[in-house]
């Protein structure tokens, strides 16, 4: 995770408090039109363990160009159920079952925090 969380927006061990993460893998397929059957690596869908993590360092910190393809082109703090009315369907229930997992690991003093 942390590899993952300096490749692509920057952060270190000691910049987050990791809050919790889902109990286990989520998955999701890909619509057949997306999937990659003839090339290499084979690609029909992503399984992943998703963190809730607390930003406890600056927001300049936030560093999304440090990779050679950097993954994001920006960011914004949002209402914690926000993704839901954004990702793509075909994740869509991925992103619901995530976020309800995580959402238990969440405090008042937290939720209050969260920044829109």
């Amino acid at each position: 995770m942390y590899r993952e969380l300096w490749e692509e927006v920057g952060l270190v061990a000691n910049q987050v408090d990791l809050l919790g993460s889902t109990q286990g893998w989520l998955r999701y397929k890909l619509p057949k039109w997306l999937m990659r059957n003839h090339e290499k690596p084979l690609c029909v869908g992503q399984k992943q363990v998703w963190f809730l993590l607390r930003l406890v360092c600056n927001e300049e910190d936030v560093k999304l160009d440090l990779a050679d393809k950097p993954e994001f082109d920006g960011w914004r703090w949002v209402d914690y159920w926000h993704p839901l009315t954004e990702v793509v369907a075909f994740k869509r229930e991925v992103y619901k079952q995530a976020l309800s997992e995580l959402a238990p690991f969440l405090s008042d003093v937290d939720i209050k925090k969260i920044r829109p």
